[in-house]
């Protein structure tokens, strides 16, 4: 089978995975009583993103060689995904918190470094081709957001959106990727003669790229951005259906249909990617990081000024910006860090991108977002919750302006268009 079609079943795989339940999974814990701890679900991506990723790319360089660490890791993942879905479907309405919870921890232990390692896969077998990474990974990297965007649609229609089976079907596609990921081009570990220092026994290398400025206020600036990550994936569908109990809006598309109109946000991810490489080529990485950051403010802000009736057309453009936020951050972080270091660090790094950005940033970000929804929302009366909703997320703009601004002025990069 032709190289770029086997990167592509990859990629469709690895994010119809999360596409089965990352932005309706908070739908599901609000109408089971657990609102209050959508954060939390939400965050523990972000704490386990502080040392598997590194982890696993770690082993990935030195051990086990990444295709089949991501076999693995999709193997117990899928599991015990399957295990939270059937425990959600057989408890009803007396789901506990702690048990749901232990299932969905195990599963985002294994899930969150399979994307650096499948990354690390994809670049490893078209630098092995002589195919650049740059031009040819994003037009691969789009169908994983198609398959984002299926699986969410497939939840929506199945009526699965306010249930445990959207945990099932996450589960039982990570097991195909299980025994696909087997089939993918071998990636060589790296052993080092024993005369090398600690750094390298360990695979710690990555790290010492905080020792460079550039590197070190990229990561930094990563963390920041990555703290908006989540926020939408966690809040904007319960958001949405939250106005069902406004008789005005009760009927409309969005609110019966929430995970389908948030799925305009990965179709226009999915039209995002293609445009990377010219904006990486054109205007550097620091203007591209800088576009993402403005797209987050606007998509906040258009949040907190929509509604689904007569200005639903600002929930439209909140979900069309999300392409520019998300990946003209992620994607293009992910090649500059390929491009910034050397083939023996390669999979660490990609490791370490994803500690700061779903790591600390997550993690961070998105227990913060949860507070103050928490105090603007849900502990508010029910007539009060939406002017709370509208706060939060201007909040939420203000917050990604800052970092805008900031990045200005700290991050120094000077792009060669040559």
């Amino acid at each position: 089978m032709n190289l770029k079609i086997r990167l592509i079943v990859l990629n469709f795989l690895e994010f119809a995975i999360w596409g089965s339940y990352l932005t309706s999974m908070g739908s599901y814990l609000a109408s089971a009583g657990m609102g209050p701890n959508i954060s939390y679900f939400y965050s523990v991506q972000g704490f386990v993103s502080l040392f598997m990723p590194a982890l696993m790319g770690i082993v990935a360089d030195r051990w086990v060689p990444a295709q089949k660490l991501v076999s693995l890791c999709h193997f117990i993942a899928g599991v015990s995904m399957m295990c939270a879905g059937f425990y959600g479907y057989y408890a009803g309405d007396q789901v506990q918190f702690a048990t749901l919870f232990g299932f969905y921890l195990v599963n985002v232990a294994f899930f969150m470094p399979t994307i650096a390692l499948t990354n690390a896969v994809a670049y490893n077998a078209l630098s092995t081709s002589g195919l650049d990474t740059v031009k040819t990974f994003p037009r691969i990297r789009v169908f994983g957001t198609i398959g984002f965007i299926l699986t969410m649609i497939a939840v929506d229609l199945a009526g699965l959106q306010k249930t445990s089976g959207q945990f099932i079907v996450s589960g039982c596609i990570s097991l195909v990727m299980c025994l696909y990921a087997l089939t993918l081009p071998n990636c060589p570990t790296n052993r080092f003669p024993k005369k090398k220092g600690l750094v390298d026994v360990l695979g710690l290398r990555a790290f010492t790229l905080f020792k460079q400025r550039q590197m070190a206020i990229f990561f930094i600036f990563a963390f920041l951005l990555g703290a908006a990550l989540q926020i939408t994936n966690g809040y904007a569908n319960p958001f949405i259906s939250s106005f069902a109990q406004i008789p005005e809006y009760a009927h409309t598309f969005g609110v019966q249909h929430a995970n389908i109109l948030i799925s305009l946000s990965q179709a226009s991810e999915a039209l995002c990617i293609l445009l990377i490489p010219f904006f990486l080529k054109r205007y550097g990485i620091k203007i591209v990081m800088m576009i993402a950051m403005f797209s987050w403010v606007l998509r906040f802000g258009f949040f907190g000024m929509g509604n689904p009736g007569d200005g639903v057309w600002l929930f439209i453009l909140s979900m069309l910006v999300y392409g520019v936020a998300f990946d003209f951050f992620n994607i293009s972080g992910s090649l500059f860090v390929d491009k910034k270091t050397d083939p023996t660090t390669r999979s660490s790094a990609q490791g370490l991108f994803m500690l700061m950005t779903n790591g600390l940033g997550a993690s961070i970000g998105t227990l913060c977002a949860g507070a103050v929804v928490n105090h603007l929302v849900y502990s508010q009366p029910l007539e009060l919750q939406q002017a709370g909703w509208q706060s939060a997320w201007y909040i939420f703009a203000a917050y990604a302006l800052v970092v805008l601004v900031a990045f200005y002025f700290l991050f120094q990069f000077k792009h060669d268009t040559k």
